[in-house]
């Protein structure tokens, strides 16, 4: 994913997150494009991130974020 890609998906996510966790999700989310730059990110990362994500999102925007996040990870290889 390009810089670009990384800037629309980071919106994409912070326009769903609850309201005054969007400092919190755009960290997580930065530190995670670092690793996919970098081909460190891991199924490891994923099981971290996911719950923490979740947690920042509104629900009921959650089953909308996971069909863009499967199709984003699928771009990886990432299962």
């Amino acid at each position: 994913m390009d810089q670009q890609g990384q800037e629309m998906f980071l919106n994409f996510i912070l326009e769903r997150v609850q309201e005054g966790k969007e400092g919190e999700a755009k960290e997580i989310l930065t530190e995670n494009f670092k690793k996919l730059t970098e081909g460190t990110f891991s199924q490891e990362d994923i099981q971290v991130f996911l719950p923490k994500m979740i947690s920042l999102l509104k629900p009921d925007k959650l089953e909308e974020v996971a069909g863009v996040v499967k199709q984003f990870s699928g771009e990886f290889g990432i299962k």
